[in-house]
């Protein structure tokens, strides 16, 4: 039977219990939190006055964590890509609704308040330039991704249950440093943002652990795949109007290194949680090449560890469109 048919046949095998998942890791939409519940009531008698306070409370904020708030909306404001793309993976039944497209879709809604609160502040907020951001985030959609895992679930899942856990980093660093500057309504907001990508982390993390039971050597040998050629951000392709695929996400990287919101060191954290909570040393019944992966992810960390500490991050902000320097 080839991979694929193999893949197919485990998806299948664990669709039946999507449903009860989807109960643990997704919350209710009669339930849970929605952007509005963190804005100015455009209804009510004080709306002005909060948008006031909004934007006096920007004014505390230094301009490099406006740079990585924006980053963070446009990342999550490119979901119509992502959705697309997992809605592709072998065993999610896109025509023909199975359990696993209920979970995407189901997913795809819970991440989509994300990018809503975070453009209504920024919007708000009166510190950034929305026409730019908003050119961005159409480049960044129009121009789609490749986050190197085909249309392979374990390679997906994979990709997810890192990528889930580095927006939890990014979202909940930014909270403190919004708390810490007296934005006490802004740091709530990307709280509350983190806490439901630790949920969908765990909820991805527990796909894999369901396939290391079942396929395991398979499933190293993906883990082994994602994470020798790196994890790609989902923004990777991040450019800003006028060009073509710039520097830009290279430079938005360098600014959250700078000021300590994801760095190269939460990178080999993230690694290491996942092959704790795999439990990647115990996994017993794996083929000799399964068993060489295994060995080259036990290995990674440390092998990371010696060059993330020669890195040399840039000193000087790099002047985005996004937040004007005069209003800096």
């Amino acid at each position: 039977m080839s991979l694929k048919n193999v893949r197919l046949e485990v998806m299948q095998f664990l669709e039946k219990d999507v449903d009860a998942l989807i109960e643990k890791y997704l919350i209710p939409i009669e339930t849970i939190w929605q952007p509005t519940d963190f804005l100015p009531n455009s209804e009510g008698p004080t709306f002005f006055e909060e948008v006031k306070e909004i934007r006096e409370l920007a004014k505390e904020l230094p301009y490099d964590l406006w740079v990585v708030l924006v980053g963070d909306m446009i990342t999550e404001e490119a979901l119509p890509t992502y959705e697309s793309w997992l809605m592709d993976v072998e065993g999610v039944g896109q025509v023909e609704r199975n359990g696993w497209s209920k979970w995407v879709r189901h997913w795809t809604a819970e991440e989509n308040r994300h990018g809503d609160v975070l453009n209504k502040y920024l919007y708000l907020s009166g510190r950034v330039n929305m026409k730019e951001i908003e050119k961005t985030t159409q480049y960044l959609i129009s121009d789609g991704f490749d986050i190197g895992t085909d249309r392979d679930p374990y390679k997906n899942f994979v990709y997810t249950s890192f990528q889930e856990l580095a927006t939890y980093i990014s979202h909940n660093r930014v909270a403190k440093f919004a708390r810490e500057r007296g934005n006490k309504q802004l740091g709530k907001m990307c709280r509350i943002i983190s806490g439901d990508e630790m949920r969908h982390h765990n909820a991805y993390s527990e796909f894999v652990e369901r396939i290391f039971k079942v396929d395991p050597s398979q499933m190293m040998m993906a883990f082994h795949y994602m994470m020798k050629q790196k994890i790609t951000m989902p923004a990777h392709f991040l450019r800003e109007s006028g060009g073509q695929v710039s520097s830009a996400f290279e430079e938005f990287s360098n600014t959250a290194q700078r000021i300590g919101v994801y760095t190269s060191m939460d990178y080999i954290e993230i690694l290491e949680k996942l092959l704790k909570r795999w439990e990647i040393d115990k996994i017993t019944g794996l083929t000799d090449e399964a068993e060489k992966a295994r060995d080259y992810l036990i290995k990674l960390p440390s092998r990371m560890m010696r060059v993330a500490e020669r890195m040399k991050i840039p000193e000087n902000s790099f002047e985005f469109k996004w937040v004007e320097p005069a209003k800096i």
